[in-house]
């Protein structure tokens, strides 16, 4: 029996932006190898896979994968997923999605035409940057912390991190799962942009990052002086996050759009 799989482009409002993430409503369970192959077929940061749980109204068991391997975090894939069970009629309209993930219970509700993320905030501690990472970078950096095996790397302003031109092969040396950049934005549409790398996990630069924002609300909230600010994550392309520090939580608001759908018959 065919599957349909959906390409979502999440963050954004309009089509091609944001982070195209694919997302896959499973009759049931399925092997991790057979959701390993249809990441990998279908090549985007992240595809989805999800399961509802014998309860329905418990809501759906969700998992991530790369095109090389499993994630416990993923924001941007999750907006999608949302998304897409609000468009088909899986879900009503005014009602919560609930996911049961490697990360806990994640939730989202619709808040006009934003999505709002309950996500676990990852705090970041002061550290040394680790050997290679300015080199990699190409630009100087200012400061390092680590949260998980990401390195958050603060840069001088946006036109420094805009500038970047990473040496990719250098980067993937680096001891760090993946590379957050930041800094304060230029913009009076946004207080801070960001870039991230996840050269270990088969992906250069993600377009847009909702778990790497789980550690730059903890990052900018005091600097900031305010709990909700506005992030745009500066890829080719672009994609805005509202984000906001609640406790150990973090809310991550954005928008979401369609632009395929189609069948998997494997």
């Amino acid at each position: 029996m065919a599957l349909r799989i959906v390409q979502v482009d999440a963050f954004t409002d309009r089509p091609f932006a944001g982070n195209p993430a694919a997302v896959c409503v499973l009759p049931g369970p399925r092997a991790e190898a057979w959701m390993a192959s249809v990441a990998a077929e279908m090549n985007l940061s992240e595809t989805a896979f999800l399961v509802r749980r014998a309860d329905p109204e418990e809501g759906w068991d969700l998992r991530w994968f790369t095109p090389t391997v499993e994630v416990d975090l993923c924001g941007h894939a999750t907006l999608a997923s949302a998304h897409v069970l609000w468009e088909s009629g899986a879900l009503a309209p005014g009602a919560q999605a609930r996911f049961f993930t490697k990360s806990g219970v994640l939730t989202a509700d619709r808040k006009g035409a934003w999505i709002e993320l309950d996500f676990p905030s990852r705090p970041s501690v002061a550290s040394a940057p680790p050997e290679g990472l300015a080199a990699a970078l190409g630009v100087p950096v200012l400061g390092t912390s680590m949260s998980r095996g990401d390195v958050v790397v603060d840069v001088a302003s946006e036109a420094v991190l805009r500038g970047m031109k990473p040496d990719f092969g250098l980067l993937g040396r680096v001891a760090a799962r993946g590379i957050i950049v930041t800094a304060s934005s230029d913009s009076p549409e946004h207080d801070v942009v960001s870039r991230f790398f996840v050269p270990s996990q088969g992906i250069d630069e993600d377009p847009v990052t909702g778990s790497a924002h789980c550690c730059l609300a903890p990052h900018w909230a005091p600097r900031l002086g305010k709990t909700d600010f506005v992030a745009y994550q500066a890829s080719a392309r672009g994609g805005v996050v509202r984000v906001g520090l609640r406790g150990d939580r973090v809310l991550l608001g954005g928008q979401a759009i369609t632009v395929l759908s189609g069948e998997l018959y494997a």
